[in-house]
């Protein structure tokens, strides 16, 4: 294997693992929202991102929140998440995920993910339900749907609610639904490292018209005042538990510029992808790593693109010599049930063996709207200059 190196790499030169993106409009729409006189929450332009995703993604409800942590925290909260309550999630996520159910005080039921997708493993989602358990949470991996048929079945089986964490899943399909709206609750991230952006942002998606009221409430401290503006009551006042969920509209004016382009974002970031897979092919074909799938009645939005390595010591030796070179190419999430806090609650190395394996193999590569054809061919002709002789 090469061990090249080159200090004379300087800054400019060097590949970010990200970079996040302007798609025209957004210093626009920032400056007519604050010459609107409404730069807090749930003013125009929030009331254009909520239609825009309720009318393309055919979603019930969808509410704006400060990121995919708070939408999820708002799911909890609506689904009645308590310390009797047990929850069904992927050990290999953000720790938002957990965190969520957490603060609730509930117990999580960590389990295993797919050798294919790195999703959830319905398999194991089943061996895991108990009478404590109240909540499954299928995390879209790299936006490619979990096995939302299998999911879902277990959830009526069993009378537990289903929150989709498609934080990574804006804009993609599971069997023509998109991502988000399977579930009794799904949450979006517009975080800038995702591929529709607003620095930082989320959204929250109520599939169950039941559940509208109340997320209203709990996303206004807990108040209705959003049926005050309605004029259904005469005065505001505290009705339930609650916080301050809401963006400000200047954060959804930028949000909206970027929604505005969705189609645009998407083919641009899936011809990223695809030259990817046709640079790294041979070395797939040659069973040197392994590239990611996309399975049948699914389509992705192309959220990243990640290479699964022979060994942990590949994985870090490719990692250790393609940032030397200049690539900031990255791992991605430390199991959660490994990490010290999930040792707190019980977990041990060696209870989720496909977690742990795969997380130790996978390489995210450098993915954003601007990354140019020159770059793709420099980081793949990196990788394989690693390889050369294997």
């Amino acid at each position: 294997m090469s061990s090249r190196k080159n200090s004379s790499l300087s800054l400019a030169d060097a590949v970010p693992f990200n970079r996040p993106c302007m798609m025209g409009n957004e210093i626009k729409y920032m400056a007519e929202c604050v010459k609107r006189g409404h730069a807090s929450g749930d003013g125009v332009f929030t009331e254009r991102c909520q239609e825009f995703i309720e009318n393309n993604f055919q979603a019930s409800k969808v509410l704006l929140t400060t990121s995919c942590t708070s939408a999820l925290e708002m799911a909890a909260l609506l689904c009645d998440v308590d310390s009797s309550s047990e929850v069904i999630l992927p050990s290999y996520t953000f720790v938002s995920t957990a965190n969520a159910f957490l603060l609730r005080g509930a117990r999580l039921r960590f389990v295993d993910i797919c050798e294919d997708t790195l999703n959830i493993d319905p398999k194991q989602i089943k061996d895991a339900v108990t009478d404590k358990s109240k909540v499954i949470v299928p995390v879209h991996y790299a936006g490619v749907g979990c096995d939302m048929d299998e999911i879902n079945l277990i959830a009526d089986q069993h009378g537990l609610d289903v929150i989709e964490d498609a934080a990574q899943g804006v804009n993609s399909q599971y069997k023509g639904r998109s991502l988000g709206t399977i579930g009794r609750l799904g949450t979006f991230s517009f975080h800038e490292t995702k591929n529709f952006i607003c620095g930082e942002g989320g959204a929250l998606l109520i599939n169950d018209e039941a559940l509208i009221e109340k997320a209203e409430i709990i996303r206004e401290k807990g108040t209705n005042r959003s049926q005050f503006f309605r004029g259904e009551v005469d005065k505001y006042t505290w009705v339930e538990l609650g916080s301050s969920f809401l963006p400000s509209d200047i954060l959804a004016a930028f949000l909206y510029a970027q929604l505005e382009n969705m189609d645009r974002i998407t083919r641009q970031r899936e011809h990223i992808y695809n030259l990817y897979l046709e640079l790294l092919g041979p070395l797939a074909e040659r069973g040197i790593l392994r590239l990611p799938i996309i399975p049948e009645g699914r389509t992705s939005n192309y959220h990243m693109l990640y290479i699964i390595t022979e060994d942990a010591q590949v994985q870090q030796g490719l990692l250790k010599q393609l940032n030397e070179r200049g690539v900031n190419a990255v791992f991605h999430y430390v199991p959660l049930h490994t990490s010290p806090m999930g040792e707190s609650l019980g977990y041990r190395k060696g209870m989720l063996p496909v977690t742990e394996d795969l997380s130790a193999r996978l390489i995210r590569l450098p993915f954003y709207f601007e990354l140019d054809d020159g770059s793709i061919h420099r980081i793949a002709g990196e990788i394989n200059a690693y390889f050369d002789g294997v």
